[in-house]
């Protein structure tokens, strides 16, 4: 996959490659908007449903990177690849990446 962080156009490659696109933020995080077609894994969730992540390489996102670089490392350390997106989901909105919004 390449580097542990990568920029918001690298990971879009990434999620049309093939890659899974996990969100780690909280529960009302995910709720205010989400990459579109991510899947929602909270970071406390993560070492208790890393087998929910099948096979293949992962691109985290959170807010600003920081949590989705933690689950990235911790990945990475167990031999699956997995990478950050740098600047988290605001960068990718900058991006034009679309996002989902739950109803109100």
């Amino acid at each position: 996959m390449g580097p542990l962080e990568v920029d918001p156009k690298r990971a879009d490659e990434l999620r049309r490659e093939g890659a899974r696109v996990v969100d780690v933020r909280r529960d009302d995080e995910w709720a205010e908007g989400h990459v579109e077609g991510a899947e929602h894994v909270p970071l406390d969730q993560l070492a208790a449903r890393a087998d929910e992540l099948g096979e293949g390489p992962i691109v985290f996102y959170c807010a600003v990177g920081e949590r989705s670089l933690m689950a990235a490392q911790a990945l990475n350390g167990a031999g699956r690849e997995a990478a950050s997106v740098a600047g988290g989901i605001a960068a990718w909105e900058q991006a034009g990446v679309p996002v989902e919004k739950e109803p109100a």
